[in-house]
């Protein structure tokens, strides 16, 4: 099985050397970008590797084409192979979008090519991080019968299991992903705004970033949930709406997320129904 890699960013290269560890064959890459990144790309895949900025060159030498650029152009990259390659059929094509179906591809089916997606449900800042944490990572495919064969071998190589997905959810499979990682990174960082007021950094609430984090994998985030909106404390909530006098955008998040607690709190049946009105009319008021 010749693998070949079309996009030599974070997650194209960190793929590649997963795969290399696991005894597959990747023998070729390419990327528009050219000689800076391909330099870069040689530190982890080896010199051993045909290196090109031709996208075809990978579509007609490879077995497995792996198109990890970014979303953009995905079906930029499929309709430039389906109308310049040769013999495509039989090829597996996946993508490593998160968001999008394999369907995407679509050109590429038109030429007797398999077609998948495969995403690990993981965060890359940079490529040591991602290959340190690929080994225990789950990987979501996606993709024609034919192809979802061979898509589960490649995501149990590269990560920890796989999980199929229809192409149809990963829409709301790629919401979840940033409600849980991106925009936790804009609610810490909301957060660390906060204590900047007092000239205190983010460094002590690691712990308990922690902790929280650990309750949440061994109970789940309703059963994890504590402080002023689990305790009915209408009055800290009114103090910290007050403090907030001159953070519109903090008051807006604190709004949504503590009127989400209300709910959570409401379905652990843990507070009388009248505290729960008081808490909501409450947050409702914020920036009326």
């Amino acid at each position: 099985m010749r693998i070949g890699i079309i996009g030599a960013g974070k997650v194209g290269i960190s793929i590649g050397h997963a795969l290399r560890r696991k005894g597959f064959q990747v023998t070729v890459v390419s990327d528009v970008a050219g000689h800076n990144t391909f330099d870069r790309a040689r530190q982890y895949l080896g010199e051993d590797i045909l290196y090109t900025t031709d996208n075809v060159v990978v579509a007609e030498t490879s077995d497995v084409i792996a198109v990890t650029t970014q979303d953009g152009f995905i079906k930029d990259v499929a309709t430039e192979i389906a109308e310049k390659g040769k013999d495509l059929k039989g090829k597996l094509f996946f993508h490593t979008s998160g968001a999008h179906p394999s369907s995407i591809l679509k050109p590429l089916d038109e030429k007797g090519a398999l077609l998948g997606s495969l995403h690990p449900l993981q965060t890359f800042p940079d490529i040591d991080s991602a290959i340190h944490v690929l080994p225990s990572t789950y990987i979501f495919v996606e993709g024609t019968a034919h192809a979802l064969s061979q898509l589960e071998i490649l995501g149990k190589s590269i990560g920890f299991t796989t999980v199929p997905i229809e192409g149809n959810s990963k829409v709301y499979y790629h919401l979840s992903a940033v409600f849980v990682c991106n925009l936790l990174c804009a609610l810490l960082y909301a957060g660390e705004g906060i204590m900047k007021k007092i000239d205190i950094g983010l460094e002590p609430f690691f712990p308990i970033i922690k902790a929280t984090l650990e309750n949440i994998e061994s109970k789940g985030p309703l059963m994890s949930l504590t402080g002023p909106i689990a305790r009915g404390d209408t009055g800290t909530v009114e103090d910290h709406i007050h403090a907030m006098a001159d953070m519109d955008l903090h008051r807006r998040i604190y709004k949504a997320l503590s009127l989400s607690a209300v709910d959570m709190v409401r379905r652990r049946n843990i507070l009388d129904q009248e505290t729960l009105t008081t808490l909501e009319r409450t947050l409702e008021a914020i920036n009326e």
